[in-house]
């Protein structure tokens, strides 16, 4: 058998492993997947994450080219989700309970909040939320099918004391005998900074109101078809998150103010602070199995609350169909 010299075969040896570098090189890079995420509400601190891991690339390394488009008062995300416009949105778990009943096939997959940002926003006189029972609250239109029957049963509130809430702090700064309805990093900033008075703020989460919020919602055919898609998606925007609210948020914000430009520095600083405050994102089940978890406890404990509020038609709504845990539990960005 005929043999190269020693040298030869070391030369050869050391030009191939100079070369597979730039064979590597001139591969052309994988196309990223195009993937639309709707959110729930003009461009704001409290979609930070997502925005993080556009603005940074987390999207992109995941092999995703994301899209983020805006949702307002006039956007219906689940309509818009059952009709394909886009691949997933910003929900609720009762949103999408509501939704299967009706005969959506929309599906759960994480939750960016792990408490819902819904909040009770009084004068300072009511330091309770028993102190309430005697005033007129303002609760929005949607809230009704949502938190206030709870609320209702819970406390022993009526229709009877309540308003409805249009977005509009006025009434509230010219009556002390009102407690409104409110998110927990806007209107609260918004009246201090009108009348220099720091209301007493309620964050329904923490009186009990187990729901997630802020989640990631997609129809069950995007979950069969496009499952390594949805996964990337799901694990980038939670390191965006953390990115976001641990680390430099300014990629993030300079986004947020491009498509809602009336948000302020200083508005998006309060939210970020409050969310850290109030383990919005970071805390309860997060804190032991990583950011945007759901589990199957507490999806049970809202299935269960709306069930006894008459909120649910349980012959209509499977739980177990209303979720997955599949694309979040092996994610574990933890905090």
């Amino acid at each position: 058998m005929h043999r190269l010299p020693l040298p030869l075969i070391t030369r050869l040896t050391a030009a191939i492993a100079l070369a597979l570098p730039l064979l590597a090189l001139a591969q052309p890079a994988a196309k990223p997947e195009k993937f639309t995420f709707l959110t729930n509400w003009y461009a704001e601190a409290e979609h930070g994450g997502f925005y993080q891991a556009l603005a940074t690339g987390l999207y992109k390394q995941a092999g995703l080219d994301v899209e983020i488009k805006m949702g307002g008062p006039q956007v219906n995300g689940m309509q818009l989700l059952a009709a394909g416009r886009t691949d997933c949105f910003m929900g609720y778990d009762t949103q999408t309970l509501k939704a299967r009943e009706q005969g959506v096939p929309a599906v759960t997959v994480a939750s960016a909040f792990q408490k819902d940002a819904n909040v009770l926003i009084a004068h300072p006189d009511v330091k309770r939320i028993e102190d309430m029972k005697g005033k007129t609250l303002l609760i929005a239109a949607a809230s009704h099918s949502t938190f206030w029957p709870w609320m209702k049963g819970t406390w022993g509130f009526t229709d009877q004391q309540t308003r409805p809430y249009t977005f509009n702090i006025q009434p509230f700064v010219a009556d002390k005998n009102i407690v409104q309805q409110g998110y927990f990093s806007s209107e609260p900033y918004a009246i201090e900074k009108k009348t220099g008075v720091k209301p007493n703020v309620f964050l329904i989460a923490d009186l009990g109101w187990p729901v997630y919020a802020t989640t990631i919602v997609c129809l069950e055919k995007t979950l069969k078809e496009r499952p390594q898609a949805v996964a990337a998606f799901v694990k980038a925007s939670m390191q965006g998150w953390k990115s976001y609210l641990q680390g430099d948020p300014k990629p993030a914000n300079a986004l947020i103010r491009k498509d809602n430009p009336e948000m302020t520095d200083d508005l998006l600083a309060y939210g970020i602070t409050k969310m850290n405050e109030a383990g919005i994102v970071t805390g309860g089940d997060a804190q032991k199995l990583g950011i945007g978890i759901i589990t199957d406890a507490r999806m049970k404990q809202v299935y269960d609350l709306m069930v006894k509020h008459q909120l649910l038609d349980p012959k209509k709504v499977d739980l177990k169909s209303s979720y997955t845990t599949r694309f979040i539990q092996d994610a574990k960005v933890m905090p």
